[in-house]
């Protein structure tokens, strides 16, 4: 009987690899030695960052479309869906003048250009000219007129997320408006095409080591340690703001919504850390949307916090573009009245809202503010042409996180936030075929956070938080 014994089948043992968080670490390292040793090579590696990130913006615009109209098919409401972005917005408001304020004090509390001397006439501003490629900020007329796309193509040709932004929710209303006669066959299209763009994602995800490396690899080839060096007060002063910031965000966040920023930064650590790498919070846009609305927040709030905070709630650029701004004055020896911080605080307060698409936006952004003022010449922007770049990571962290919290409260305001999956998200207490899915971005056939949508949903949900 020994010949017919039955051997059991081990299970297949599965493949061990280090977490993203761990890959993205060491692409980070090797680059950091790579721009450090071998700075001319490091200069050569920027493709592989600039790739990783244009793959990931590839898919943001559709991902984006395709979220919102899902969320909005179980909002089902433009009542409702106008309140959500109407408190976003103040959210944002309040959230970018304190960021601006913060700055002011920090500067002058600091004062990170004192003793510098710098005569603007001897500062070369063609550097400056290049990468500002004259763009402008554009007024108010012409920013909200440059919502709305001259074609729905051409929105997503031009990832212009606001104009995406605009149709998706005419679409996702028109869509719930029309769901007792629309074929059920087509949310089901919509809502698998939405799994196809995060499979896509999980692809892509595979080269964000390498993106994060190159992108390092470039930015240490390209300037060294020596900017630290000559910029340190104005660093020590950026990131010490931002800690403060941080800090009043989290304790404010945490009253009124309950959730630890400390915890969702562990939850997050994999997107933080490539952001950090990559010098761009958007490469993780659409993980980070994956994780809040596994998190508890509702599909239709994360659809429309996140892509609006790109543009609308930068506080990391906030902090940096007051602070600057006095550094500035402090460097060419101008000593700027309270009046006239008063009214750089209002003009980078307008100005900070059209900086997205804008090549080299801070820079127009001070250069703007600095002719306005016309306190000191404009040309003394260009001194902080060896300093820009190594806030980027102040930058990137504070306004990834700034706009997740804001996600947080915005779905806490609308009774759209599932505490208990929060807790169990943010506690490390999701099961195995959750975390799973947060690994692999979104698979095929499981569902999505609190607000599944399926070819029935709408039926069953329409005007359920109207």
């Amino acid at each position: 009987m020994a010949d017919s014994q039955v051997v059991e089948a081990s299970p297949p043992r599965r493949r061990w690899r280090p977490s993203l968080f761990v890959q993205v670490l060491i692409g980070i390292g090797l680059g950091i030695l790579t721009g450090l040793l071998f700075p001319d090579f490091g200069k050569l590696l920027s493709p592989l960052g600039e790739g990783f990130i244009k793959l990931i913006k590839m898919v943001v615009a559709p991902l984006i479309f395709l979220v919102i109209v899902t969320g909005i098919a179980k909002v089902g409401s433009m009542k409702a869906l106008g309140v959500i972005g109407v408190k976003a917005l103040a959210w944002f408001t309040v959230a970018t003048m304190s960021a601006l304020v913060l700055g002011l004090v920090v500067a002058n509390v600091v004062q990170p250009g004192s003793g510098l001397n710098v005569d603007p006439a001897t500062l070369n501003t063609s550097a400056l000219e290049e990468k500002t490629k004259g763009g402008q900020l554009p007024g108010a007329v012409p920013f909200i007129m440059d919502i709305i796309p001259t074609s729905v193509f051409s929105a997503f040709a031009e990832n212009s997320l606001l104009q995406v932004l605009l149709f998706a929710i005419l679409f996702g209303v028109a869509l719930a408006a029309l769901h007792s006669s629309a074929p059920p066959v087509l949310m089901e299209v919509i809502d698998q095409t939405l799994h196809v763009i995060f499979k896509i994602v999980g692809y892509v995800m595979y080269l964000a080591p390498i993106g994060a490396f190159g992108a390092m690899a470039a930015t240490v080839g390209n300037y060294g340690a020596g900017s630290l060096a000559s910029f340190g007060m104005l660093v020590l002063a950026a990131y010490g703001a931002a800690v403060v910031f941080i800090v009043i965000l989290a304790v404010v966040v945490r009253l009124i919504t309950g959730v630890s920023a400390w915890k969702f930064v562990r939850y997050c650590r994999d997107e933080f850390m490539l952001a950090l790498g990559t010098g761009s919070s958007e490469a993780v846009m659409p993980r980070i949307i994956t994780k809040l609305n596994r998190a508890g927040c509702d599909r239709a709030v994360v659809g429309l916090v996140v892509p609006t905070g790109y543009s609308f709630n930068l506080d990391g650029a906030a902090i940096y573009l007051s602070l600057a701004m006095l550094f500035l004055a402090q460097a060419v020896g101008v000593d700027l009245s309270l009046g006239q911080q008063i009214v750089i605080l209002g003009i980078l307060m307008l100005s900070s809202k059209g900086m997205a698409g804008v090549p080299g936006s801070a820079f127009v952004a001070l250069s703007a503010t600095a002719a306005a003022v016309n306190a000191f010449p404009v040309a003394a922007v260009a001194l902080l042409l060896g300093a820009d770049r190594l806030m980027d990571s102040m930058r990137v962290f504070t306004n990834l996180l700034g706009n997740c919290m804001a996600t947080f409260v915005v779905a806490r305001w609308e009774g759209l936030l599932d505490r208990d999956q929060m807790k169990a998200a943010l506690d490390g207490r999701l099961s195995e075929e959750e975390l799973a899915d947060v690994d692999e971005v979104i698979p095929e056939g499981v569902d999505v956070g609190s607000t599944p949508v399926t070819g029935a949903t709408p039926a069953k949900t329409e005007g359920e938080h109207a």
